[in-house]
């Protein structure tokens, strides 16, 4: 039961750690597609669509751009 709050706590901090990286990456706008994140960040790419949306719930303007094959913060659109 003990290992399993670590894991839990461990999972916390490398999400916050990704969804870091990843608005980051998204103003430099070289994220790449979903697929390749998840290879990056060793996840997998429902886990990056997942955090792609918590971040939007977070007020986050963040949108995949199929013309730079990225996602990108829509105010640096």
């Amino acid at each position: 039961m003990q290992q399993n709050k670590i894991l839990n706590v461990m999972n916390k901090v490398q999400k916050v750690a990704i969804k870091a990286r990843l608005k980051k990456l998204a103003g430099l706008k070289s994220t790449g597609s979903p697929s390749d994140l998840a290879l990056r960040f060793e996840v997998s790419e429902r886990t990056i669509k997942r955090i792609v949306k918590e971040l939007r719930d977070e007020g986050i303007s963040i949108k995949f751009s199929p013309s730079s094959g990225s996602y990108i913060l829509e105010d640096n659109f």
